[in-house]
């Protein structure tokens, strides 16, 4: 149960901050529905299965790297010190998730405007794959797409990179992915309800506020949500308490 927390806790919060993604990749799931003939209209939910495979893949990639970094960065600290760093790192990028969902401090763009310069360099080979009238261009779409610079993304890696490895990163962006899934599944059939909660100030403040006290709970250590492989998760303490000073 305890290593199964770690991908609960990131399904959570690929759920709860998926209402975000209805501005960043909302235009995208419409294009899906738009480029097909109205006698393919019917195949439209294996299409949007299809984009979202490929773009929680790409999740998955880079959680693999990321996982593997940080795994060789908290391999050059003492055992106590790297459990210590991973959940430093984990629960505060938790919390600024939070305050940007929350909308009361928007600091993740500044990362988001640094990703954006990469995505210049990928965007053009999205305009090639269109029109999405085929099942491969809707997965390489995903597999782009996944690139697309967030904060929501950019919280999860640094998770990911605590996690003690790149099978363990892999598998925290997995989780991550299959949260957003179903907010973007039900996009297409639903997509003025759905804006209306991501304009929702009270609803952003609660999945917001719900992340938040994830992160205020992990660096505190009252909340362990890094899998038990690792140098940063062998360094934990065997009593039920956690030393988080560094």
């Amino acid at each position: 149960m305890t290593d199964s927390l770690p991908l609960i806790a990131a399904f959570f919060v690929g759920f709860a901050g998926s209402a975000h993604c209805i501005g960043m990749c909302g235009g995208i799931v419409g294009t899906l529905g738009s480029c097909l003939p109205p006698a393919r209209r019917p195949t439209l939910l294996g299409y949007h299965l299809i984009y979202s495979l490929g773009r929680i893949s790409s999740y998955v990639i880079a959680g693999a790297l990321v996982g593997l970094a940080g795994h060789s960065l908290l391999s050059l600290f003492p055992p106590q010190r790297a459990h210590a760093i991973g959940f430093l790192v984990s629960g505060t990028f938790m919390i600024v998730l939070g305050l940007y969902l929350s909308g009361v401090w928007n600091g993740l763009a500044l990362l988001e405007k640094q990703g954006g310069r990469i995505w210049q360099r990928v965007a053009p080979l999205t305009h090639r794959l269109l029109p999405i009238d085929r099942p491969r261009r809707a997965l390489a779409l995903g597999l782009l797409w996944g690139w697309l610079p967030c904060g929501l993304v950019y919280s999860a890696l640094a998770w990911a990179a605590t996690t003690g490895g790149p099978a363990q990163g892999a598998a925290l962006m997995a989780a991550f992915g299959a949260g957003t899934l179903p907010m973007l599944m039900v996009m297409g059939t639903a997509a003025t309800w759905l804006d209306r909660v991501r304009q929702n100030l009270t609803a952003r403040r609660l999945a917001g506020g719900l992340i938040l006290l994830l992160g205020v709970l992990t660096v505190t250590g009252l909340v362990n949500p890094i899998p038990s492989h690792g140098p940063a998760a062998d360094a934990a303490p065997h009593d039920g308490h956690t030393n988080v000073g560094l």
